[in-house]
């Protein structure tokens, strides 16, 4: 049973593991090159397009390994000769996911893997600096450190399970892409937020500290951010009042710090515009920060992946459980 598996599943398998041997193969020549550099800009195509791969590989995995999976042989109607021939239906199902998960696992580890070791120069560098990416932002979280793996175990499953309700490979494969992406679209904003507990700031709105104002076309000033440490994920930055509740838009005494879009004034120097939006302060306005510091990436890795493989394991048994309705 396990050789036929693994025969039903080698072609997918190779193909991906052939554009895997491409990705390392192109990593390992231009990975030595970046360490200790200042500047990469030469690198952005080839930076963006790792991000793609380790995103782009569980949607592979799940449409292209998990969805047929299960659907080609409920369509072909070869999973009856199987079980007519003393194989019964856990036994086909766990050698098909004994199969599939650990591909799954050692594909999404390499590539991570590969593609983190190449970009820790460039990580550690945009830590460094406030207008760059740093690797516990959300766009480039998910194609760092171990949580890929989860995904592509999470695609798999999900993969199959679909296929096992639809019962249409077409069908199973668009449906399976659609939800995959709807999850990866959610958590980042809705569950990882949550996962570890955020450092929560109160700080003052200094002329050294003010990073981004914002304004409407009336010259209104909306909001004012503050710098936070270059390597966190903030989630809240926002002017509060002495009482704890967000203003918006800011008090007009400060709507004058900046001209009035069309007015011809001339643009303060950037000293002066700290200075008058400092009266913040001494009104009695404070900046909310909430953010998850940079220190907390491999913590946040591995709580991601335990969620995802909780999420894979009710979802396999959900499959052994709808495995005893199908004919």
């Amino acid at each position: 049973m396990t050789w036929l598996a693994w025969r039903q599943f080698r072609v997918p398998a190779l193909s991906v593991w052939a554009g895997l041997a491409a990705v390392a193969v192109v990593l390992a020549i231009t990975g030595p090159r970046l360490v200790g550099r200042t500047n990469y800009s030469d690198v952005d195509v080839l930076f963006t397009g790792t991000l793609l791969a380790v995103y782009a590989l569980p949607v592979v995995i799940g449409v292209f390994w998990g969805a047929p999976m299960v659907t080609r042989e409920l369509e072909t109607g070869t999973h009856n000769l199987v079980w007519n021939q003393s194989i019964t239906r856990t036994r086909w199902l766990a050698t098909k996911f004994g199969v599939g998960v650990p591909v799954a696992v050692a594909s999404a580890g390499v590539l991570s893997f590969a593609v983190t070791w190449w970009a820790a120069p460039i990580d550690a560098f945009a830590e460094k600096e406030d207008d760059q990416l740093a690797r516990i932002m959300p766009e480039v979280f998910a194609g760092r450190g171990v949580a890929p793996v989860g995904y592509a175990v999470f695609a798999l499953v999900l993969g199959v399970a679909v296929g096992m309700v639809v019962r249409r490979t077409v069908t199973a494969m668009a449906l399976t892409l659609v939800l995959f992406a709807a999850v990866q679209v959610a958590v980042p904003f809705l569950v990882r937020p949550h996962l570890l507990p955020a450092t929560d700031e109160s700080v003052a709105i200094t002329a050294s500290n003010i990073r981004q104002i914002n304004g409407n076309e009336s010259g209104v000033l909306e909001s004012v951010k503050v710098a936070a440490p270059s390597d966190a994920w903030v989630l809240t930055n926002e002017t509060v009042d002495s009482s704890g509740t967000p203003v918006h838009p800011l008090p007009e005494v400060v709507h004058k710090c900046l001209p009035k879009p069309g007015s011809g004034d001339a643009f303060p120097e950037r000293g002066t515009i700290g200075k008058c939006m400092a009266q913040l302060t001494e009104l009695g306005y404070r900046q909310h920060l909430v953010y998850l510091p940079g220190s907390k990436f491999w913590p946040l890795q591995w709580v991601e992946l335990g969620l995802f493989l909780v999420l894979s394991a009710l979802l396999g048994w959900f499959c052994f459980r709808r495995l005893r309705h199908l004919s």
